[in-house]
């Protein structure tokens, strides 16, 4: 009797489990949404939350009000949602650097960038503008690493911290290339292009949003940018691979997480809207106009596409010695 009876308990169960699953995918969200953004208001990544939250409050009819909380890199953040009750009720702003470079870069961080998150989708992409100062005698990429060879250790770059998701494209930029640089690390993408601009670095690695009217302006030498594709800000500057390094990319991005087992119809609800979201004309030209890649896709996609980074930065992380603890 107990043979006949238990698969029956279990597929009970099953469309139990299910009803509930779909009763809860239909109410959520019936009260306001947090969305932590682990770094301070202003940033890139405050801008992308506020512009595609303002309109998924709209299409949901519930507010998704962002909260600022900096510290430790973004990991302060990070952590609160980690921890945070997986009812849908609290999302992370999530970005490269915690969710895929401190790892790494610290022999302690208090949560598990794939365990302990429900990925839901890759909103953006954006790689950084490899420039040059104008005092270097180099018309483009292969000109500088030419020199660069000839010169070992001659020319320093800047970027806006170690450790920085700026920082490990130069590394992988600098493996790729088979030429040494010496590392200058500031406090944020503005002093490290301002330096480079008045020479007191040989070149940066900034975000082409920053970079542009440098560039514009003929104040520094756009020599690439570090994506697969060109940037739409500078659709006239070659990337890195169809420079002479097939298959080079190495870009930061941002993206939506909740707590581990949020319920997976919570998950592929907000993938959906999601994606309307980015379709959405107002938000993709405010995306685009900050030097911003629109991606999408499915949760699936993007939780492979997370495990890919942390293994990538975590080799490029060992192979530089790189350590903030």
């Amino acid at each position: 009797m107990l043979k006949i009876l238990l698969p029956a308990k279990i597929l009970i169960f099953v469309l139990v489990f299910l009803m509930h699953s779909f009763v809860t995918a239909q109410e959520y969200p019936n009260k306001p949404v947090k969305v932590i953004v682990p770094f301070a208001t202003g940033g890139g990544a405050d801008i992308v939350a506020r512009v595609v939250f303002q309109k998924l409050s709209t299409r949901l009819g519930q507010p998704f009000f962002i909260e600022n909380r900096g510290g430790a890199g973004g990991i302060a953040g990070t952590d609160a949602v980690a921890k945070s009750s997986p009812d849908g009720y609290t999302l992370l702003l999530g970005q490269t650097g915690p969710n895929a470079i401190n790892p790494s870069l610290f022999s302690q961080v208090p949560y598990d960038p794939e365990r302990d998150f429900a990925p839901i989708i890759q909103l953006t992409s954006y790689p950084y503008l490899i420039g040059l100062n104008n005092q270097i005698p180099a018309k483009n990429l292969q000109e500088f690493i030419q020199l660069a060879k000839d010169n070992p250790d001659k020319y320093s770059f800047s970027t806006a911290g170690k450790g920085s998701s700026a920082q490990l494209a130069a590394e992988q930029f600098m493996r790729a290339t088979q030429i040494k640089m010496i590392h200058v690390p500031y406090k944020g993408a503005g002093p490290a292009l301002i330096d480079a601009m008045a020479g007191v670095v040989s070149l940066t690695f900034g975000d082409a949003a920053s970079s542009t009217p440098m560039v514009q302006a003929n104040r520094i030498n756009a020599l690439a940018v570090t994506s697969k594709n060109r940037s739409k800000l500078l659709p006239n500057v070659p990337t890195v691979a169809e420079s002479g390094f097939p298959g080079f990319e190495a870009v930061a991005w941002q993206a939506v997480l909740a707590p581990a087992k949020t319920p997976p119809a919570i998950i592929n609800k907000l993938n959906l809207e999601l994606r309307e979201v980015l379709k959405d004309p107002e938000v993709k030209e405010k995306i685009l106009s900050n030097g911003l890649e629109i991606v999408g896709g499915t949760p699936k996609e993007f939780s492979d596409y997370i495990h890919s980074e942390i293994i990538k930065w975590k080799k490029i992380i060992i192979e530089a010695n790189i350590k903030l603890d």
